[in-house]
């Protein structure tokens, strides 16, 4: 966003309210923290952001861990913040009426609302989910699909982008959807930089199921298995197949797939897929090269195969895709 002021511009950062109330999980709290604002020293996250903890007290809320956090911004904050994150808490009848007031107001006019976690009780318990596809920890979808029929609670997805609300998984899921948003907001360059900071992937593939699932036994394939997902990130330009794959690690083809789908919870095709789409964003943004030369790059042979797999992936073309992200400052 830029304002004018004269002959120079400036640039009017996002405004992103945390709510903060007693029962509050540290770690979701924390990981939108971190991702929106970054250190105060000028991490990524900071220079694009401006992230305020808002609450219903002015003093202090209770913890999940026992902790005590400070709360610097009354829910008056709220009223500015294009988007406001809801985190989990442990006492839903610890969130006062106030905050179900605030979030109403806040999606009534147009704001953004995150729910990490279990925070989408709270969004639910304030009416603003009828009808909506959401997801929430693995092992809370069964009960928020009873206490809210008119729901589509998705139990294998990281997170769900409905637009002006989105949802996501457990814990850890929280990064990833924090990340989604910087990412639809800013580009792939500036994810990929908060990404780094925290020594994070800037994109998972796979849903939860990958979590519930019990562990592969350990055996003399898996240094092998774990070179070859190196190995595959390294060479996307090039045409991968999976029996190549699977000769690389010393398994068989089915083995192989069964593999990568408990490690990554998608299939080699999917995997490579995001990947190379990935990969082309970020040419797209920090480089010149013409689109043809980016298809090549980025492992998608030609432009017309680049073309087709990115507007159904990212609902936009390539060439509108650089003209909205190769503009903005690098991160």
């Amino acid at each position: 966003m830029i304002v004018s002021m004269g002959a120079k511009t400036a640039k009017v950062r996002p405004r992103v309210a945390i709510l903060a109330y007693d029962g509050l999980s540290l770690f979701e709290f924390s990981a939108a923290y971190e991702v929106f604002r970054g250190d105060a020293e000028g991490g990524a996250g900071s220079e694009h952001y401006d992230v305020r903890v808002c609450g219903a007290t002015d003093r202090f809320v209770r913890l999940d861990n026992g902790l005590r956090l400070e709360v610097a911004h009354g829910l008056a904050a709220v009223s500015r913040a294009d988007i406001v994150v809801v985190p989990p808490t442990d006492d839903l009848d610890a969130v006062p009426e106030s905050v179900l007031q605030v979030l109403r107001r806040a999606h009534a006019r147009g704001a953004r609302l995150v729910s990490l976690c279990t925070g989408v009780f709270v969004l639910a318990a304030a009416g603003l989910l009828e009808g909506r596809r959401v997801t929430t920890h693995w092992g809370q979808c069964a009960e928020l699909a009873a206490q809210y029929p008119t729901l589509t609670v998705d139990p294998d997805v990281l997170y769900v982008d409905d637009g002006d609300i989105l949802t996501s998984a457990g814990s850890a899921a929280s990064i990833d959807l924090c990340l989604h948003i910087v990412r639809r907001d800013l580009g792939a360059g500036a994810a990929a930089a908060i990404a780094r900071e925290l020594v994070v992937p800037p994109y998972r593939d796979g849903g939860q199921a990958q979590y519930i699932q019990a562990p592969l036994p350990a055996d003399e394939c898996c240094d092998l298995f774990a070179d070859t997902m190196t190995w595959m990130q390294a060479h996307l330009e090039e045409p991968l197949g999976v029996d190549e794959l699977a000769r690389r690690s010393a398994m068989s083809r089915r083995t192989f797939a069964r593999r990568f789908a408990a490690a990554t919870g998608t299939t080699p095709y999917r995997w490579l897929l995001r990947q190379r789409l990935l990969q082309a964003q970020q040419l797209l943004e920090a480089s010149d090269l013409p689109i043809e030369s980016v298809a090549r790059n980025a492992g998608f042979v030609n432009a017309a195969n680049l073309r087709k797999h990115f507007g159904r992936a990212l609902r936009t073309t390539p060439h509108a895709y650089r003209r909205t992200f190769q503009a903005r400052e690098p991160a």
